[in-house]
């Protein structure tokens, strides 16, 4: 009976470790993956790098904490404290604020042009059967 090699028919491999700068790298790849649709929700990019979405979560609190920049190589990066952690909450939500503001204007400004072309439309219809030649109800 023979086994096909696979990725890990040479045992385990030894945990990786990142500096701050590659998991802020990472984490912009990530995040660019995941805006441009690649491979579902970022999942090719995962796959690629050999990474978790998981490690992408931690990173990105810890990043959205200020725990990544600034941080020479090989320092570690700890648990954010209590109020990095509110920081980081405060300004997740912010971006969703702005992004449900920016959705909302959008909008307006569609609902502000069709009004104003049924406007142009009804001023234009003329007196007589409509314009779908229906007849008037």
């Amino acid at each position: 009976m023979s086994r096909k090699k696979g990725l890990r028919s040479d045992g385990p491999r030894a945990r990786r470790s990142f500096t701050p700068g590659q998991k802020l790298e990472l984490l912009a790849g990530y995040e660019q993956a995941v805006a441009a649709g690649e491979g579902g929700v970022g999942g090719a990019f995962l796959r690629r790098e050999g990474l978790y979405s998981s490690l992408m979560s931690e990173w990105r609190r810890t990043r959205n904490a200020g725990l990544l920049q600034g941080k020479p190589a090989g320092e570690t990066v700890g648990r954010p404290s209590a109020e990095q952690a509110e920081i980081a909450r405060l300004r997740r939500e912010l971006d969703v604020a702005q992004a449900k503001l920016a959705r909302t204007e959008t909008a307006l400004t569609i609902m502000g042009k069709a009004r104003e072309l049924l406007e142009d439309i009804s001023r234009s219809e003329p007196d007589g059967p409509d314009v779908f030649g229906l007849g008037r109800r």
